[in-house]
């Protein structure tokens, strides 16, 4: 087990790379720029079906202003990610632009946005009350045109950075004022880009007979329909797992390519439950509720079974640290603080567990009677309630989750046994050397952070190799009386991760330590590739574990805007979550 995890561990800088692709990222965090259309409409939705479940009836019209909102909301889901992926691909693209030439982030996001819709809406006439209307196909606006969002936006990136880098732009004499001599340059990639999705659509159509998105669909629908099978959904299941346990965020590698065909699943899964059918896919968008039960790899339990059967004081602080935050799919603080990444022990069940689930799910979806997901719900959802909301409140849906939750267990238990005596004999071992009982291993324990597997675990992260300038974190520390000197007064603090749940851990521990220590410090959490807008408010950048390979592509920016970019490795930052103070002091002490 050891040989298969530093063969893996050679490879990391590969699978770092692949995450750090600016196609995948610019998916990614286009599509988490509309997370808020999903979460939103799907509320609304919500509000306009549930209470039929329990036999209450609403107003009429309140279900059709419920039902309008959705579709004008989830229903041009499509056209928005078209702009914000253009303006995530735009940023990108930017930091690969000669010095002195920049894209236009608002123009490629509205270009993206018209390109989209020349590829996948279909335009008609039609009559009504004797009169002739020109009539949008809105069927392809929202998550079905999905595919042609994407390529829109890189298209028409693509053609503005043509057009910028050999200066075929329209260039007015220096009088004119900035943001009007900014619009005419932006004529000639905007008409290109709009020109070429124009083209594209008409070849598609006189060929095909079909819009562009529907040909993607098409084409991709033999794909679709293997993803959809048990081998499809293991697969999915175990990419994602075995990207995070070698210290890749997973879910920012494998579900951009995906998201499409998920949300459209779930999207069609609503359709027929509102109809009276029974919906039967199961690869929708909420699976990964089941999938990622509790954060990837499914450890859920995890901390339950740490604080129940594990003899270890370390495992079993990790379980009382870790169980609040894993009930809300927020478990860097048991992948970090046990560690379960790059950690040759739990290999087998942080993958394996997972791949159960979704197994487990599809038998219940296609077998048992269970709906498939209809209703969205937000990631941090705890995942018992999430899966009960979205079914339906099916009471089909909790023995389903009280079965996963077993198997879970079971799959786990053996492995954790098996790291816990490993753990437990180290820490007697060095009780022993310090002249103390075996009891005083407590104490060793709770006051070490070197765990069994500690220097494969703290590989995890991007090596010197894999970053230009060399991260903060691994600089020698400052002296202890310089560092009291320093000056943090007034700073703004932005914490960074993959979703703003493990950052919130850390800005809210930064609060805790300005209010003890009584410094004048503002701590805020985002996500990494969100924070372009709203980086330039802030003096401090910290980069959360599970986004920290993107430690290059962030330091590029911030040493443009003059700020300060630091990022902790991963049980450092677990310990820093857990620790107010000594937040503060760390501040301190990685400041210039």
């Amino acid at each position: 087990m050891d040989a298969i995890v530093k063969m893996l561990e050679k490879h990391q800088p590969f699978f770092e790379k692949i995450s750090r692709n600016i196609y995948l990222q610019a998916i990614k965090d286009g599509f988490l720029g509309c997370m808020p259309i999903v979460l939103t409409s799907s509320i609304f939705l919500l509000i306009a079906t549930l209470p039929g479940v329990v036999g209450i009836t609403l107003p009429q019209p309140l279900i059709d202003w419920c039902n309008k909102l959705y579709n004008f909301t989830m229903g041009v889901m499509g056209i928005m990610v078209a702009g914000t992926t253009a303006k995530n691909f735009t940023a990108s693209m930017n930091r690969r632009m000669p010095a002195g030439k920049v894209l236009n982030d608002g123009s490629t996001m509205v270009a993206a946005q018209c390109s989209m819709l020349l590829l996948a809406v279909t335009q008609f006439t039609t009559k009504f009350n004797g009169s002739e209307l020109s009539v949008f196909d809105c069927t392809s606006m929202g998550t079905r045109g999905l595919f042609s969002a994407y390529i829109a936006a890189f298209i028409t990136v693509w053609v503005y950075k043509f057009c910028v880098s050999r200066d075929l732009t329209i260039k007015l004499p220096k009088e004119v004022p900035g943001a009007i001599a900014q619009n005419f340059r932006d004529i000639i990639p905007f008409g290109g880009a709009v020109i070429i999705c124009g083209i594209i659509d008409v070849v598609v159509r006189n060929l095909m007979g079909v819009p562009f998105s529907e040909l993607l669909i098409k084409l991709l629908s033999p794909l679709f329909t293997a993803a959809e099978t048990y081998p499809g959904l293991i697969l999915i299941q175990a990419a994602t797992a075995f990207f995070w346990f070698i210290g890749v965020h997973g879910p920012s590698i494998v579900q951009p390519g995906i998201d499409p065909i998920r949300l459209a699943n779930q999207a069609e899964n609503l359709q027929v439950l509102l109809a009276g059918g029974h919906p039967a896919h199961s690869l929708t968008f909420n699976m990964s509720l089941v999938g990622e039960f509790g954060g990837t790899g499914a450890t859920f339990i995890v901390p339950l079974l740490l604080i129940l059967f594990m003899k270890s004081k370390q495992l079993k602080a990790v379980g009382k640290a870790s169980i609040v935050p894993v009930a809300f799919a927020v478990n860097e603080p048991l992948l970090f603080g046990a560690p379960m990444i790059l950690n040759p022990y739990m290999l087998i069940p942080f993958v394996a567990a997972g791949c159960v689930n979704v197994s487990v799910a599809k038998f219940f979806i296609d077998n048992v009677g269970m709906n498939g997901f209809s209703f969205v719900v937000p990631w941090a959802t705890p995942a018992p309630i999430g899966i009960f909301i979205t079914t339906n409140f099916q009471l089909i849906a909790l023995i389903f989750v009280a079965i996963i939750i077993l198997l879970d267990a079971i799959i786990y238990l053996p492995f954790l046994k098996a790291y816990d005596k490993l753990l437990c004999d180290q820490e007697a071992e060095r009780a022993a050397e310090l002249g103390l009982e075996s009891d005083g291993a407590a104490t060793i324990a709770a006051s070490t952070s070197a765990p069994a597997v500690e220097p494969t675990a703290a590989s995890v992260e991007p090596t010197a190799a894999a970053a230009d300038s060399k991260p903060v974190a691994d600089q020698p520390e400052p002296a202890a009386d310089a560092s009291a000197k320093k000056d943090v007064d007034g700073l703004k603090v932005l914490v960074l991760c993959a979703g703003a749940g493990t950052s919130a851990m850390l800005a809210n521990a930064i609060k805790e330590g300005a209010a003890q220590t009584g410094e004048n410090i503002a701590s805020s959490a985002g996500a990494y590739g969100q924070h372009t807008a709203i980086m330039d408010q802030y003096d401090v950048i910290v980069l959360a574990p599970q986004v920290r390979s993107y430690y290059n592509d962030m330091k590029a920016d911030t040493d443009r805007l003059g700020i300060k970019l630091l990022a902790p490795r991963g049980k450092e930052y677990i310990d820093l979550t857990r620790d107010p103070a000594g937040a503060i002091k760390w501040l301190r002490e990685n400041l210039d």
